[in-house]
This record gives C-alpha cells, structure tokens and sequence, in this order.
C-alpha cells in the first residue's frame, strides 16, 4: 500500500455548460495532473473538488483563473484492486478514532486502486495506514 499526503482544492463553480472545460483548462495549461475529481451539484451552482500533487501550485492556478478555492490535505492511497481494500481503510481509521470527511476514488486495469480520504488528522492517519503492524 502506498500513501501520500496530496493538495485537495474545493472549488464553488456556477452549474452551466463548459464550466468544467474551463477550470480543467486551467490545470492542462500548466501542465498540472489531475489525480482525482469529484463533484456535488445544486441548482445553479455546485463545488468540484480537485486533488493534484503536494507540490502542483493549484491555489495560484485556480485564483489567477477566477474561481474561489478551499486547499486542504489529503491521502491518496494505492490499493490492490480486489474487494474489501475500502472496507480496510476505514476500519483502521475508525479504530483510530479519526474521522472520514470525504471518500471517493477510482479503479482501472492494472490491479491498483486509488482511494482519496479527507481526514481530520492526516499525519496520525497516514501513520496508521502505514503502520508495520498493519501490514502484518
């Protein structure tokens, strides 16, 4: 299992055709990977959230675009592509008492999943997941 703490950036969009080209644009131009992408729509407007890698400068990106921006921390976690790897994670989150304030990820052929966890205490969650005894 890989982890590795990565930026998140919630952004507050308006829900109309070609807004999502248009922030997506920003991140192609500088040649910055999206490594993750989720969004939650309502009405006229919504929030995407984007995570990219710890070191992409994705708050000047998206402020010298014009959107307005949330940046927090978050765990990518590379997963053997079976089932019950989910299940795993957040059961030694739970039983480290730390809290899952967003979930979402994504599988492909090659037998890796990548699981994007928002927690409340990144550095404790990361040594947890990365613990030897977990591994064991």
């Amino acid at each position: 299992m890989k982890v590795e703490i990565i930026k998140q950036f919630s952004v507050f969009m308006p829900n109309r055709p070609g807004a999502l080209s248009s922030l997506a644009r920003l991140f192609t131009d500088r040649g910055i990977n999206i490594l993750g992408l989720a969004s939650e729509v309502r009405d006229d407007s919504g929030v995407v959230r984007i995570a990219v890698s710890a070191d992409a400068d994705g708050s000047a990106v998206l402020s010298g675009g014009g959107f307005s921006s949330v940046e927090t921390s978050l765990l990518s976690v590379e997963v053997d592509d079976k089932p019950g790897q989910l299940y795993n994670l957040a059961k030694v989150l739970g039983e480290g008492k730390i809290n899952i304030t967003t979930v979402y990820g994504t599988s492909a052929s090659g037998g890796t999943s990548r699981i994007l966890v928002a927690v409340e205490n990144v550095q404790k969650a990361r040594a947890l997941l990365e613990s030897p005894a977990r591994a064991a």
